[in-house]
């Protein structure tokens, strides 16, 4: 897009990400923006389908790139001991601190929590308050790094989630290579990584500030995973309607993948 001449890296972010703006532009309804024709619905769906059942489990879940958003683990922290949310961004990261501790102003996710809930089969009423019981740590976080944490090193998760970040992250595909992995490595062995993301997207704007995305097929996903020793589970792709307005994003599809790091 022409309007991202240099792409938008983590300190572009740092400057410029309106977290308020983006949570109410994508997330204050499960349907998400308006213009992209029930985007996180499917995402919401397919992450319920992947956690409700119980099959995956463990001690520790790392999301890696919340944004100031919880949506990514609400089908899944119940199967965890231990919750990481992490971001990039300082807004982002404060955003999820004053929800955790239910500072006035904090975000708003009962309308998305509701839908979670009626996906999984699940009561809405303590749910907010055990998954912030689950939440030990919200921390910086950058991708471009072989260590995503450092200067902390964490225990290994039993399982990682992404959502909608690293194609937003890694100016290309050599970048994105090495974020994955990096994602590996927070992995133990026989450890699950759960992946949402866009194929074929070049930009999406908050309001009006455009922020760039790393083109990517599936292709290129699969090779760089399989190139990385993971098997990969799941790979299912919803293509965008044509008809859908593109103003405020250009993607052509929406993936959720499952891979499993080898065990040794």
């Amino acid at each position: 897009m022409s309007e991202c001449m240099n792409f938008t890296e983590g300190e572009f972010y740092q400057e410029h990400f309106d977290s308020r703006a983006y949570a109410k532009n994508f997330y204050s309804c499960p349907r998400g923006h308006p213009d992209e024709k029930d985007f996180l619905t499917l995402i919401l769906r397919c992450l319920s389908r992947v956690f409700s059942t119980g099959e995956h489990r463990g001690q520790r879940l790392i999301d890696v790139g919340s944004g100031p958003s919880i949506h990514s683990v609400l089908s899944a922290f119940e199967y965890y001991d231990e919750i990481v949310l992490s971001d990039f961004a300082d807004n982002n990261r404060r955003e999820l601190e004053k929800w955790l501790k239910n500072q006035e102003g904090c975000l708003d996710w009962k309308p998305i929590l509701q839908r979670v809930c009626e996906l999984d089969g699940k009561s809405p009423s303590d749910l907010e308050a055990s998954l912030k019981q689950r939440v030990k740590n919200v921390l910086k976080c950058d991708v471009r790094l072989e260590n995503p944490f450092y200067p902390h090193t964490l225990e290994p998760a039993d399982c990682v989630i992404t959502s909608l970040c690293l194609e937003a992250a890694c100016k290309d595909i050599q970048t994105y290579r090495r974020a994955l992995h990096g994602l590996t490595k927070l992995l133990r062995p026989g450890g699950l990584l759960v992946m949402v993301g866009v194929l074929g997207e070049t930009f999406y704007k908050v309001d009006e500030q455009p922020f760039s995305c790393l083109k990517l097929n599936r292709y290129d996903i699969e090779e760089a995973l399989r190139g990385l020793g993971l098997s990969i589970h799941e790979f299912n792709i919803l293509p965008a309607d044509d008809q859908r307005n593109k103003s405020v994003s250009d993607f052509e599809a929406v993936f959720l993948l499952v891979a499993r790091k080898p065990s040794d």
